[in-house]
């Protein structure tokens, strides 16, 4: 089975979607859009409507990641828990190498400062639009993202309130430096 179609990876999906809806009031991909009405992360992660959503979203030419909320001045810090085709295909990964990776190895040390200090402002904002950085790819070549949309991932926690759960990012722009 493709792993971004097993059931954590179908909730991750909804949640993804559900929580980008929430901070920039707009749905992330068509599919999210056309099922809001029915994914969410509590339905069912195995729905026909649910396979839709995640297969759309690994599908997406939008670049989409997602981290978990470990706590970003540990070691090793958050670690990728989600990455689309485009993702996988522009940092040259596998989903096995990829997903599991700490996030901060995205960027080159000397820019993983700037980035803490975003996703810093993620956690206090909840959302941020249009940021832009320096990201680095599995073989060293750097990238230039911009207009990025990063978003706290929030999920139930059974208690009729809702969780922080990690971060995710998502942008179209960049290029190769």
């Amino acid at each position: 089975m493709s792993p971004w179609l097993t059931s954590e990876a179908l909730e991750l999906a909804a949640t993804i979607c559900s929580s980008h809806q929430h901070a920039f009031g707009r749905p992330l991909i068509a599919a999210a859009a056309a099922s809001s009405a029915t994914v969410s992360p509590r339905s069912s992660p195995r729905s026909s409507h649910g396979q839709l959503l995640a297969q759309e979203l690994f599908a997406a030419g939008t670049v989409v990641l997602a981290h978990d909320g470990a706590d970003p001045s540990g070691d090793p810090g958050p670690r990728l828990i989600y990455a689309n085709r485009a993702a996988l295909q522009l940092w040259r990964r596998p989903w096995a190498e990829l997903v599991g990776m700490p996030s901060r190895l995205t960027a080159e040390p000397a820019e993983r400062a700037g980035r803490a200090r975003a996703l810093a402002s993620v956690q206090r904002q909840q959302a941020i639009a249009n940021y832009s950085g320096i990201r680095v790819d599995s073989q060293g070549r750097r990238f230039q993202i911009s207009g990025a949309r990063v978003w706290t991932l929030w999920q139930p926690n059974g208690h009729g309130r809702q969780e922080p759960r990690g971060q995710a990012a998502a942008f179209s722009a960049w290029h190769w430096l």
